[in-house]
């Protein structure tokens, strides 16, 4: 059972850290499994994934550091690398997309809360497996040509982040955390 040292000693091993092996065909959809056992008003399951593995890794780094030319032309050689590298260095890339079109019911918000839900729990799963992973969003999130028409998300689709996810390279350190009791606060009425 998931205990609460586990869930202290959580961590986001940085992408460029990450490398082969990544996870199995089984172990990933085990994972992804764990991952979709989340809250979910309605029970609408407003999200998917996309896997990005073996060679479409590096034909999305070609794409999307050609989108970084045309968005910001006078990017430099590190930006684009660094961008390329996102996609390239880890074995395994899981964009979960958040459905977030027309529902009579349930607002966008708690169907898009729900899908960061996903990407938590992934991490989660993904540690548990014995990998590294990290949540990374960025400008290419946001940016609908590049989701529409390289990804070929819908017009009520809305990426939440990409997990990388591979074996860890370095141990990642511990870092400076909130105190809880600093933000918890009492309610009581007026």
């Amino acid at each position: 059972m998931l205990t609460l040292d586990a869930l202290v000693a959580r961590r986001s091993t940085p992408t460029l850290q990450l490398a082969a092996p990544g996870p199995d065909a089984a172990g990933l959809l085990r994972m992804l499994q764990v991952a979709a056992r989340v809250p979910d008003h309605g029970k609408r399951v407003p999200f998917r994934f996309l896997r990005i593995a073996g060679q479409a890794r590096s034909a999305l780094a070609d794409a999307a550091a050609a989108r970084l030319h045309e968005h910001t032309p006078d990017a430099g050689d590190a930006v684009t690398e660094k961008l390329r590298k996102r996609f390239l260095q880890p074995p395994l890339t899981i964009a979960v997309i958040a459905s977030t079109g027309p529902d009579e019911k349930i607002p966008a918000s708690e169907r898009f809360s729900s899908a960061c839900c996903v990407c938590f729990q992934l991490l989660l799963a993904a540690q548990a497996e014995g990998f590294g992973a990290q949540w990374l969003t960025g400008w290419l999130a946001y940016d609908r040509p590049f989701l529409e028409h390289t990804l070929g998300f819908s017009a009520g689709e809305q990426l939440v982040g990409t997990i990388a996810i591979g074996t860890a390279q370095v141990a990642v350190p511990e870092r400076e955390r909130p105190d809880a009791a600093a933000l918890l606060s009492d309610w009581a009425p007026a």
